[in-house]
């Protein structure tokens, strides 16, 4: 079982590892060891997620999410497999995390009076101006 947030865990058969060769430095070890990690997350076959969740994740995901719904997260930060494994972890924990926050709704305000007049004023002199404009004769 792993705790993503204090309300959400997952079993771990959800989570998919596959270690892969990581770029980057890392001398000889790095053409010998599959030290990145390629975490994948099931989040539409997930039951631990509420539909609000899931659908906020989705879009969080973007380009990391798959047509099938996987969230997949490489992580290749570390030269070690470990490093890398508690990384991928760590990041699909914050995406949880923002993903349960519900977005604050958005409160309709209208202007005040004071903000009407001032534009009513701006527009009046603007008019003004033009008008001056228009009216001169041509020479």
């Amino acid at each position: 079982m792993i705790q993503l947030t204090p309300k959400i865990s997952i079993e771990d058969s959800e989570i998919e590892e596959q270690f892969i060769r990581a770029s980057g430095p890392g001398g000889q070890n790095v053409n010998k060891v599959s030290t990145a990690v390629e975490l994948r997350f099931n989040v539409r076959a997930s039951p631990a997620l509420t539909g609000p969740i899931k659908t906020r994740l989705v879009a969080l995901a973007g380009s990391r999410m798959t047509k099938e719904g996987v969230l997949v997260i490489r992580a290749d930060r570390f030269r070690s497999q470990n490093g890398n494994r508690e990384d991928a972890l760590q990041r699909l924990k914050e995406m949880v995390a923002e993903a349960e926050v519900p977005p604050k709704p958005r409160v309709k305000t209208r202007p005040s009076y004071a903000a009407k007049q001032k534009r009513m004023d701006t527009k009046a002199v603007r008019a003004k101006v033009k008008r001056a404009r228009r009216d001169k004769p041509e020479e």
